[in-house]
């Protein structure tokens, strides 16, 4: 009785090598699979002509952060700019608030003269105080004084600012807190309602009638259209 032949087991699979970089080939490096690295020394053993470094973890939605001076940011209420998109029609509104929250200073300060405001958009300065009157019957900003106006915290407010320094003067980190604007600006009884006590409300409620407005308006045209049409069928 013959012995069955014995199955050759097949040899292990290798996995591919791994080259290490740098690569003298640069454009094949892109297509082939690195070395993992299991710890800095081991990458600095391994290129000893080398400088390594590691940088600090971001965090995110932070701007101008040290441990001196914290949480430093920019804030601005999404649900702001997604009223203000429904509510005002016309582009003017609308680039004359953005012209301000990119220029406002930290405590939502706004350092612009009209005159400023048409330079920078190029529009006429009389449109500029249209649109700028219809922003402030809403209570998005007021009138401090000529050239200067605030933004209500709750809509677009600047809390820190960090101001680069120069060969003459020394950088600054300027930090506001809401709170304190906020009660600043409701103990104003010179201030309009609207201003002192802001509400996001009052613009659905004004985005509504705006809405209720216009569908009557656009029914009305509809009528006379069809009427005329009567008419005409008629004779």
């Amino acid at each position: 009785m013959t012995p069955e032949p014995q199955r050759r087991r097949p040899a292990p699979k290798r996995a591919p090598r791994r080259p290490e970089l740098p690569s003298d080939d640069e454009i094949s490096a892109w297509s082939k699979p690195t070395r993992p690295a299991e710890s800095l020394d081991s990458v600095a053993a391994r290129y000893p002509d080398r400088h390594l470094s590691l940088s600090s973890r971001r965090t995110p939605m932070e701007f101008y952060d040290t441990p001196e001076r914290p949480k430093a940011f920019s804030m601005d209420s999404l649900e702001f700019f997604f009223l203000i998109a429904q509510y005002f029609r016309e582009a003017l509104p609308l680039r004359l608030i953005l012209l301000m929250i990119a220029c406002q200073k930290a405590g939502g300060q706004i350092r612009l003269t009209q005159e400023e405001m048409a330079t920078v958009l190029d529009v006429h300065r009389g449109k500029i105080n249209e649109a700028l009157q219809e922003i402030m019957s809403h209570g998005i900003v007021f009138k401090v004084r000529r050239g200067v106006y605030q933004f209500n915290p709750p809509y677009s407010y600047r809390v820190a600012e960090f101001i680069p320094g120069t060969e003459l003067v020394e950088a600054e980190y300027v930090q506001v807190d809401q709170d304190k604007t906020l009660a600043k600006i409701r103990r104003d009884e010179s201030l309009p309602d609207l201003v002192r006590f802001p509400s996001l409300e009052h613009m659905r409620e004004a985005i509504e009638e705006l809405r209720k407005k216009r569908a009557e308006e656009r029914a009305a045209r509809r009528l006379a259209r069809a009427q005329r049409q009567e008419k005409g069928t008629a004779q």
